[in-house]
Order: C-alpha cells, then structure tokens, then sequence
C-alpha cells in the first residue's frame, strides 16, 4: 500500500542525511499515517490517513454501535 495520506495527499518526502564531515546520502521524511474507520461516500471504510488530518477534523469518524441491555 502507498505511504499516502487518502484524504490531504501526503506523501514520503527526499532530502540528505548530512554528516559532520559534510558527507550526503539520500534518505526519506514518512508521513505519520494510521489506519483509521472513516465515513467515506456515506459508509465506513477503512483509509490511511495523516495525523494532521484526524486532528483537524477532516476524518469523520462513525459512530458506535450501543449495546443492547437486558432489562427484566
């Protein structure tokens, strides 16, 4: 699966480790995704979103199911 986020498009970014000798080597930033349950077109699904997004707001969550109680 892609290091993706579904919803804001982040992706893994490239830079250099840069050494004390000034020595470059390619490496890579990865977005903080998690998988999440979100309402996507009306039903739950189950997408991989950053944290940036579950924490703004921009992941709807579905709500839980309540449980039935015996009563009697």
């Amino acid at each position: 699966m892609a290091k993706r986020c579904e919803i804001c498009g982040k992706r893994p970014s490239v830079g250099h480790h840069v050494s004390h000798a000034h020595n470059l080597t390619k490496r890579r930033w990865l977005p903080n995704l998690h998988r999440v349950r979100a309402i996507v077109d009306g039903t739950p699904r189950r997408i991989q979103v950053c944290t940036r997004c579950i924490r703004s707001g921009k992941v709807v969550k579905p709500s839980k199911p309540t449980k039935a109680v015996a009563t009697g």
